[in-house]
């Protein structure tokens, strides 16, 4: 992130809601591009703003892939790379526990042939690696001309399908990134394996752009009903989180002051109560997804407004929300 852009974001300063409360954010990326950095000190810039950060769980961002060998492969770098970090971090003894869960990518379409790559990601992270996310968002109207772009209907696909199966044995973890459009998909996915954990990331992506500009009632009403029947699939856990990206329609990015954590609760309520009360606070997690999300929002604005959330919700279910669900998901510390 820039220096302006950090600048903008202190113009609304806030201090942090029960700083004690014990968190794992399981979902942040780490990228060191020309003129776009996030690495380590940039997060621990942001979870040192005032919650009690314990942990965090890093999530593929195709971050230093490998230059060489087999492109099957190539993905691993990222692994390695956070590894590093990890590594340093806990070296310095840092207060937070960095990435103490990684999930990097692979491609399932391999088939069984996939089997090596997740062989090299445990080798290259045997206590830290957890799972894959092989992305799949993908709506007519919105990327599937982007470069890059995921084919339509990838984890209906029988060759994924194929490959996805080979998660089971090695006891990992798969994050279903999807426009709400697909969440149905995920349910397909979930029910043809309830012995794989699937992670779905950001509630499902409801987009509010393109098409869907003006239409939130309505997006609204279609995600309801595709969640509710995701969550009668008791191997799928929800990241509550993701509202900060631009296609879920909101200006919060183009103000001239950053939204509070008042006005982004409101906001985000509708969504995040549902996830909740669908799935349960054992299956939901509060998520960052910085620095992506770090556009609209700061992170220490954005964990206010997701205590102000939670305000009404018993300790226990405090717990599981901000640190339990997330720990049992990734198998971290005492779940390991």
């Amino acid at each position: 992130m820039t220096t302006e852009h950090q600048a903008w974001l202190a113009l609304t300063a806030e201090d942090a809601i029960a700083p004690d409360l014990p968190i794992c954010d399981p979902h942040h990326h780490f990228w060191d591009r020309p003129s776009n950095r996030y690495i380590l000190e940039d997060l621990l810039g942001d979870t040192g703003s005032g919650h009690n950060i314990t942990e965090t769980v890093f999530v593929e961002c195709s971050s230093e892939y490998l230059k060489e060998g087999p492109e099957a492969l190539k993905p691993v770098g990222e692994t390695v790379f956070v590894q590093g970090i990890a590594d340093e971090s806990a070296a310095r003894n840092d207060r937070t526990e960095v990435a103490a869960g990684i999930v990097s990518s692979a491609d399932f379409t391999l088939g069984d042939a996939v089997t090596e790559v997740l062989e090299a990601h445990l080798k290259a992270s045997p206590n830290r690696f957890r799972g894959i996310r092989h992305r799949a968002a993908w709506d007519p109207n919105i990327n599937a001309s982007s470069t890059g772009a995921p084919p339509e209907g990838i984890l209906l696909d029988a060759k994924f399908r194929e490959g996805y199966a080979r998660m089971e044995p090695m006891n990992l973890s798969f994050e279903a990134w999807v426009y709400h459009p697909q969440i149905p998909e995920v349910a397909d996915l979930a029910r043809a394996f309830p012995n794989i954990s699937i992670i779905l990331n950001h509630i499902g992506g409801p987009i509010v752009i393109g098409p869907y500009k003006g239409r939130r009632n309505e997006v609204l009403e279609t995600w309801e009903q595709s969640m509710a029947d995701l969550a009668t699939c008791p191997n799928v856990f929800v990241k509550v989180g993701g509202l900060g990206m631009t296609f879920t329609g909101y200006d919060w990015h183009e103000r001239d002051q950053p939204i509070g954590s008042e006005e982004l609760a409101e906001a985000m309520r509708p969504y995040y109560l549902y996830c909740v009360e669908k799935f349960g606070a054992d299956r939901c997690m509060y998520e960052s997804n910085f620095p992506v999300d770090k556009a609209s929002y700061s992170y220490n604005v954005m964990w206010n407004a997701f205590k102000r959330i939670s305000e009404g919700f018993s300790d226990s279910e405090k717990a599981s929300l901000f640190r339990g669900t997330a720990k049992r998901a990734y198998r971290l510390g005492a779940f390991a």
